[in-house]
């Protein structure tokens, strides 16, 4: 390692600059890795009450990876007929659309309004944002074609987890410094992972009830994507919400797209604002601003995927930066300042 402090951080800079080009370039391979990872993380705690329980452990990863690839295929049997359906009707959607927003273009100009119909159009489409959800969706679809390799690698995880521990008792001196780090990480992630699947539910099966009540056409549709978004934070909501909308408003009128509108501002700020922040707390101990570009960073690098998966992502990074001397201040930096407050307050009372 270089001496001067400057030659530190500009090959620190360096390395991370080649690591993040590695990574987008490596992200077919590197994102299903990344979702057997975290499922197998998701499936630790049940295997480990399944063991104490006296299950075999072949046993009881067989009884695990069953309920993952039930719970799999029921999704995917759902999504996949709705959004075939969808996509057939797709074009008919964004062509009352477009008439729409003509017919509003020329009440504005009729009012002394001279827009640029051609210019507005081209920069904001709103036709266009029907098919986001499409886009989506059928991401999630093609991830599904790689389901084999990821339920594959979940199971090649899941039976190595059983001797992880006497691996690292045996490769490392300061084994106890990386096993405290591990459970921690695992701890913070299946609280995370378990309250927002949770509450990510909840969310979806209110916007399906709500667009159900409203008569909105693939109500079961947009109540999977606003599961799927609820795990992107602040964001993730109102891009749930837009295809809906829009929707409402070409299939029943602008009252029917108000109340879709209103049903999902609704049950965001009651999951939102209301329940996640007393179940959850202050738990992954993360600012706002390092949420926000955890989300873009992640999104970037790794797609849409990354998105889903920022928090916990950031998660293990904060928490490996902070298990070492060298790097823990950045670890505290990418923290919310609540456990840092609370040491500084308590020393000087």
């Amino acid at each position: 390692m270089p001496a001067s402090p400057v030659a530190r951080f500009l090959f620190g800079t360096a390395c991370f600059v080649v690591v993040v080009a590695g990574m987008r370039t490596a992200e077919s391979l590197l994102v299903p890795f990344l979702l057997s990872l975290f499922i197998s993380v998701l499936c630790s705690p049940p295997l480990v009450w399944l063991k104490e329980r006296g299950v075999p452990n072949g046993l009881a990863i067989f009884i695990i990876i069953g309920a993952v690839l039930v719970v799999s295929l029921g999704i995917g049997t759902v999504v996949g007929a709705a959004l075939g359906n969808f996509k057939q009707d797709l074009p008919i959607y964004q062509a009352r659309l477009t008439a729409l927003t003509a017919g509003l273009f020329t009440k504005l100009q009729a009012l002394g309004l001279h827009i640029d119909a051609a210019q507005l159009r081209d920069t904001f489409n709103p036709a266009a944002l029907l098919g986001f959800a499409g886009s989506a969706l059928a991401n999630l679809g093609n991830l599904m074609t790689n389901a084999f390799l990821i339920l594959l690698t979940v199971v090649f995880i899941l039976a190595e987890e059983v001797g992880f521990s006497d691996k690292i008792k045996l490769a490392s001196d300061n084994y106890q410094k990386t096993l405290h780090a591990l459970n921690r990480f695992k701890v913070v992630v299946n609280r995370y992972m378990a309250i927002k699947s949770a509450l990510s539910l909840l969310t979806g099966l209110l916007v399906m009830a709500w667009l159900w009540f409203l008569k909105v056409d693939y109500f079961v549709l947009w109540g999977m994507l606003a599961f799927l978004l609820n795990f992107i934070p602040t964001l993730g909501s109102i891009l749930a919400a837009i295809p809906a909308v829009l929707l409402a408003l070409v299939q029943l009128g602008i009252g029917d797209a108000v109340l879709t509108a209103i049903g999902f501002v609704a049950v965001n700020i009651l999951i939102g604002n209301v329940l996640e922040p007393r179940i959850m707390g202050k738990g992954l101990d993360l600012s706002a601003l390092v949420v926000f570009l955890s989300l873009a960073f992640w999104g970037w690098v790794l797609g849409s995927i990354g998105m889903l998966l920022s928090i916990p992502l950031t998660m293990t990074v904060k928490i490996a930066l902070e298990s070492f001397d060298e790097t823990r201040w950045v670890g505290v930096m990418l923290g919310s300042g609540t456990v840092a407050t609370k040491a500084v307050r308590g020393k000087f009372t």
